[in-house]
């Protein structure tokens, strides 16, 4: 069982995890840097980065500068990052895990993630990198037949290499986490997941938890982090989830935001949360949920907000569904 104790988590293997950090997904190269920089001043210690983000040089430099100022050790940080899916064959994973630690210039990770549960087709660092959906070519990528217990193996050499303190998983359901667990060695300590009240996830959590498994939650204001990328809604009675009736009212009898109610929801679920913001009072404000809770009455309003709505869907962007029903 895993449970949020106050501002870490415990891992299986007992390092602490921090229950907040900064998701870096869509920040800027330009200003990747100086935010990690500003949010470790403020009190920030887990960074959740990826391959696919492609910015993890310039992340890199934002950790560097805060260690060289004497603002942190390394060791006082908590540095994720993710396998991408072209380099899910067992001898492409542990080059891959070298290039993001080259790109950082750290000597190893907190965290290492397969990001998907899917493999595409391999495209070499020379050719294209990060490679994203695209196939080397300009052409959108396609899978390939490599066994997620073959790229699990070699998650655990890098494991056993030293070279990463944790492995982990992302976007993975119940029963491919149950397949996972029937053969892996090293179990993962972490299942990343979209998690917010449109999309509460009950069971897996549960699951998650009852296996040891840490979860971080991802996109927890919603269909926020989405705006930007082009996202419609398919009803006109769609709320934006920072905006809904429920979340306000909660929000104002705590005298909190909105995102610090949703934040909180999430964390006494047991999670922890990896919000992102480029303005230094929202990183302060997203830190400080932990001197409030929510009552019986409030958590079950917003658990019936639930739509099983998925806004991360591969099969919007690289045509594979793995949510398929």
């Amino acid at each position: 069982m895993v449970v949020a104790a106050g501002t870490s988590i415990a891992l299986r293997g007992g390092q602490k995890m921090p229950t907040v950090g900064l998701g870096l997904w869509k920040i800027s190269n330009e200003t990747v840097a100086s935010q990690i920089y500003q949010a470790i001043k403020v009190g920030y210690r887990l960074f959740d980065g990826a391959c696919d983000y492609g910015n993890e040089v310039e992340a890199g430099q934002g950790i560097r500068r805060a260690i060289d100022e004497g603002l942190v050790k390394r060791s006082d940080l908590f540095i994720t990052s993710k396998l991408w899916s072209t380099y899910h064959a067992r001898e492409h994973v542990k080059p891959a895990l070298q290039r993001t630690l080259s790109d950082m210039g750290l000597d190893y990770l907190d965290l290492y993630i397969v990001h998907f549960p899917f493999a595409l087709k391999y495209v070499p660092f020379d050719l294209k990198y990060p490679p994203q959906t695209d196939d080397g070519h300009g052409n959108k990528n396609t899978r390939a037949n490599v066994p997620f217990q073959e790229t699990w193996e070699a998650m655990e050499a890098v494991y056993n290499d030293g070279l990463v303190k944790n492995i982990g998983i992302s976007n993975m359901g119940g029963a491919m986490l149950y397949d996972l667990l029937s053969y892996a060695k090293v179990k993962p300590a972490v299942l990343q997941i979209e998690l917010h009240p449109y999309l509460v996830r009950n069971q897996l959590v549960a699951l998650a938890h009852s296996e040891g498994i840490a979860i971080t939650a991802y996109s927890s204001f919603g269909d926020a982090s989405y705006q930007e990328l082009g996202f419609k809604a398919d009803s006109p009675s769609f709320k934006p989830l920072l905006k809904h009736d429920v979340i306000a009212e909660i929000a104002k009898a705590h005298e909190k935001s909105p995102a610090q109610v949703l934040l909180r929801w999430a964390v006494e679920r047991g999670c922890a949360v990896i919000p992102k913001s480029s303005n230094v009072d929202r990183l302060r404000q997203n830190l400080d949920i932990f001197g409030f809770s929510l009552s019986d009455d409030e958590v079950f309003r917003i658990n019936d907000l639930d739509k099983n709505f998925i806004l991360n869907d591969p099969a919007n962007w690289i045509d594979i569904s793995i949510w398929a029903n």
